[in-house]
C-alpha cells in the first residue's frame, strides 16, 4: 500500500511540475499550437457531431470555444471581429447540441468551419484552408455515444 501511495504521489509531481513551471515562467504558448489544437477539437467536434454523441460534442464544442477565446486573449494582434465571427457559429452548434438536431449541427459547423477560412483569409493565412474532415486519426477512440449499461 505505501510503495502505491509513493507511485501516486511521484505521478502527481511528474504531471504538475510542467504546468507549475510553465506557470512560473509565463509561459504562453505559440498561436499555431492553440489553433493546431483547435483544429483537433475542431475535427472531434464533428465526428462527435455526426456520431449523435452529443456529451462529446458538447465537451468538444467548449473546448473550440476555449481554444479561440485563449488565442484572442493572448495574441492582441489578431482581428477580434473576424474570431467574433465565429461566435453566431458556436451558438448555433450548442443550440444543435442542445436539440439533438444533425442537420443543424452540420449547417452551424460549415458556418464555423467558413468564420475560420475567412479569419486564416483576413490575416494573409489563406493558405491554411479548414474543411469538414473525411477520416479521423483517432483509431484509439469511439465518437459514436457510450452504450448504455
Amino acid at each position: 500500500m505505501r510503495r502505491l501511495v509513493s507511485i501516486g504521489a511521484l505521478l502527481i509531481v511528474i504531471v504538475s511540475a510542467p504546468i507549475a513551471v510553465a506557470k512560473a515562467l509565463d509561459y504562453v504558448p505559440a498561436l499555431a499550437d492553440i489553433m493546431t489544437g483547435a483544429q483537433f477539437r475542431h475535427m472531434k467536434l464533428w465526428f462527435a457531431g455526426k456520431e449523435k454523441n452529443w456529451d462529446l460534442a458538447r465537451y468538444e464544442l467548449r473546448q473550440v470555444t476555449q481554444s479561440l477565446d485563449d488565442a484572442v486573449s493572448l495574441y492582441r494582434g489578431i482581428p477580434v471581429e473576424f474570431v467574433s465571427a465565429t461566435t453566431d457559429p458556436l451558438i448555433a452548434i450548442g443550440d444543435a447540441i442542445k436539440a439533438k438536431n444533425v442537420a443543424q449541427f452540420k449547417k452551424g459547423f460549415d458556418e464555423l468551419t467558413t468564420a475560420c477560412n475567412s479569419c486564416h483569409k483576413a490575416i494573409g493565412r489563406n493558405f491554411i484552408v479548414i474543411q469538414a474532415p473525411t477520416t479521423h486519426p483517432f483509431s484509439n477512440q469511439s465518437f459514436a455515444p457510450p452504450k448504455a449499461p
